[in-house]
């Protein structure tokens, strides 16, 4: 899956370095509202950017995600990364190799796995996230991906427990919940992501044994608890690297302080490779899809002796 063509943006600032290395970005913006390609309608990107091209330094792009796989077996294949995971990493350790090609200490890219912020409310369990991330790394590893590092719950707060972790990040950076709920009434984007977020949880609860109104009340209310926990997450991911670009892998409005990417060449504006399965096509593209969706269309694709993917027959 190979990265768009740089292309010429409308502004005079395109002339800059940093709006150059914006431009290789702006392809993959992930909004929810109209795009821009001028990178002078990106300013908070331009002066995170700037902080390295005028010092001379990599970029480093941060970017929240890759937590673990739902815990719903209809959409994904189990609880290690796939080829799912194999290729987005790819593409993002392509897009970092792209920014050296116009500035020439190049950029890298932190992955901070997300998945023991909220691990409890999205009901998978610790030592599954431990195993998606530790795979995950060695993934990074076997595959050569030299321009991504990886962040995570490990890396704070010493030889503490999990829950302990959370309760200690959660009260430092967590906005509350009923201060969300004001924000969700009043700004359309965060009552997207809540929106977005209640689908997941209603989709990847697998084993409720309720009534489907009540699955979708416990699940508004479990929504709530992520988004908080979620921006503890990014505020953590700050004070830790507060010089960087900051990324994120839902969808952002030009202006605003992130930056939404997409993590492949993919239309849908949620799809992410821990939610779904990856079907190839028979002229070899990628398609994110469900694994009930892609059982239904291919044949079953082993790699190192696990299911990795889909091909269509």
């Amino acid at each position: 899956m190979e990265t768009a063509p740089l292309i010429q943006t409308p502004s005079s600032a395109a002339a800059t370095v940093e709006a150059r290395v914006l431009s290789l970005l702006l392809p993959y913006h992930r909004t929810s509202g109209p795009a821009s390609p001028d990178p002078a309608d990106h300013p908070e990107q331009l002066r995170q950017i700037r902080q390295f091209t005028e010092a001379g330094e990599p970029v480093v792009l941060t970017l929240p995600g890759f937590p673990c796989k739902s815990p719903n077996p209809a959409k994904v294949l189990g609880h290690l990364p796939d080829e799912g995971e194999r290729l987005s990493l790819g593409f993002l350790d392509r897009l970092c190799a792209r920014v050296g090609e116009v500035y020439e200490p190049g950029a890298r890219m932190l992955i901070c796995s997300d998945g023991h912020i909220f691990g409890d409310l999205i009901r998978v369990p610790d030592p599954l996230i431990d195993a998606y991330g530790d795979a995950l790394r060695a993934l990074i590893r076997s595959e050569g991906l030299t321009r991504l590092d990886t962040f995570d719950m490990r890396d704070v707060h010493g030889d503490l427990d999990h829950d302990t972790k959370r309760r200690l990040v959660t009260d430092a950076y967590a906005p509350s919940v009923p201060s969300l709920r004001e924000l969700a009434r009043t700004d359309e984007e965060t009552a997207r992501l809540y929106r977005g977020i209640t689908r997941f949880l209603v989709e990847d609860t697998a084993d409720f044994t309720g009534t489907r109104s009540a699955l979708q009340r416990e699940c508004r209310t479990r929504a709530y608890g992520v988004i908080a926990r979620s921006r503890a997450w990014g505020d953590l991911i700050a004070h830790h690297h507060p010089r960087s670009v900051r990324l994120s892998i839902h969808p952002q409005r030009p202006g605003s302080e992130k930056f939404g990417i997409r993590l492949l060449d993919a239309a849908d504006a949620w799809a992410t490779p821990w939610h779904t399965v990856v079907l190839r096509g028979r002229g070899g593209a990628a398609r994110l899809m469900r694994r009930e969706d892609a059982e239904r269309l291919g044949r079953l694709v082993l790699r190192d002796g696990r299911p990795s993917h889909y091909e269509e027959v």
